[in-house]
């Protein structure tokens, strides 16, 4: 099954759940904020998508953190660290769908293809 995960007040997590409710795409919602970062599918999404990719440097939570903290963000490992204390600097949503596949963030286009 497709597994969404994010947090629910999220503008884009509400636009790709939106979306996933209209192509009629069956789902789970894991929310960031209940349940944490799952250790194993954040491995996964390292892996998949590479750690620059998967932090987000442009939001809020990472903005708010101080410059030594950022700095010491050079690698996939300090990434994670960082992944599991703080999920907000992860880039929403990522969805692991159905066929193995991970997507990061929310665009139509690639969200119409993954579910092919």
């Amino acid at each position: 099954m497709t597994v969404l995960y994010g947090i629910p007040n999220c503008d884009t997590v509400k636009k790709a759940r939106a979306w996933l409710d209209a192509a009629d795409v069956a789902y789970r919602f894991h929310d960031f904020k209940k349940a944490g970062v799952p250790a194993e599918a954040l491995a996964a999404w390292l892996a998949a998508v590479g750690w620059e990719r998967l932090l987000n440097r442009q939001g809020t939570t990472w903005r708010k953190l101080d410059a030594a903290v950022q700095s010491r963000i050079v690698d996939a490992a300090s990434a994670a660290v960082l992944m599991r204390e703080q999920a907000s600097v992860i880039r929403r949503p990522v969805v692991a769908w159905a066929d193995g596949s991970i997507t990061v963030g929310f665009d139509p286009a690639v969200f119409a293809a993954a579910r092919r």
